[in-house]
């Protein structure tokens, strides 16, 4: 049988299986996690939708699923992004092609789905998040620089937490321990981030940074903390609090980029825990880790 649901015949799915190194379940070089971020980053895309694991849930079952059910125009933007992903790999590498003629045969192939009439079983594939809400939360933010100092500062408290839930990261509010004040909690994958939240006219030094580390090492040693200035960090107060802290750095500038330009904050969290990790810095800037 010649064709499969949708308008990608079997003998294309043969070469995209060898473009893209579907054998084996595999597609490329991605695992589980990068797969499903790659789709969300570049594409907007769910593709762990159940809907696409209908006939198995390795990655290449995903993909030929994904292909053979969406419209045309999202399969065209998939499969556009993943040669690019391919191509740039390649060349980092210095590999040689080993598929014959494959950049000819894939524009073939492209030019034959964007000509292609859409069938009515092919449907709009599931968003992996919401544009309406970053927009909303984006104009939230800008709304509490209206308020007065006084209730702008718990307002805020209250937005992160919103902020957070909205990115599955499970917040909890602020809570009152002895002696002392926490803004909040939340998890990021397995692990527990306490919160210190601050909105002032001036950027936070070392005094205020150190002042929040140390609430974090009085907990259990696999506590970590993230600490949201709205105004910022001084760049000498960075400087003196430091490397290999248990802390990371979020400013409001960071806040607004991340949300104007769609990153999940679940997403933008992890790449400062990375980057971090790797540096030891606490601080780094959304436009410089993306």
């Amino acid at each position: 049988m010649d064709n499969l649901t949708g308008n990608i015949r079997t003998v294309d799915m043969m070469l995209l299986d060898d473009l893209f190194e579907m054998r084996g379940g595999y597609v490329l070089d991605f695992s589980d996690r990068t797969f499903g971020r790659f789709f969300a980053e570049e594409l907007n895309l769910d593709i762990n939708d159940p809907a696409y694991s209908k006939n198995g849930s390795s990655k290449a079952k995903m993909l030929r699923c994904f292909l053979q059910t969406v419209d045309n125009a999202a399969a065209l933007r998939a499969l556009n992004a993943l040669w690019e992903y391919r191509e740039a790999r390649r060349m980092s590498f210095h590999a040689d092609e080993k598929v014959l003629n494959a950049q000819g045969r894939f524009l073939q192939l492209i030019k034959k789905l964007q000509g292609a009439d859409r069938e009515e079983s092919q449907v709009k594939p599931k968003p992996a998040f919401d544009r309406a809400k970053f927009a909303e939360l984006n104009a939230s933010l800008m709304g509490l620089a209206s308020l007065a100092p006084n209730p702008r500062g718990y307002e805020f408290e209250k937005y992160l937490k919103r902020l957070f839930d909205a990115f599955g990261l499970e917040a909890r509010s602020a809570f009152r321990l002895v002696g002392e004040q926490i803004d909040g909690s939340f998890l990021l994958g397995s692990e527990t981030y306490l919160l210190e939240a601050k909105w002032q006219n001036e950027p936070c030094g070392v005094a205020d940074l150190r002042a929040f580390h140390g609430k974090v090492e009085e907990k259990a040693k696999w506590a970590r903390g993230l600490f949201v200035s709205y105004s910022g960090f001084s760049e000498p107060g960075l400087q003196a609090f430091g490397t290999r802290k248990s802390i990371i750095c979020l400013d409001g500038f960071d806040l607004s980029e991340a949300l104007r330009r769609e990153l999940p904050l679940n997403i933008v969290l992890e790449r400062k825990v990375r980057h971090a990790a790797e540096t030891g810095l606490a601080f780094a800037r959304v436009r410089d880790l993306f």
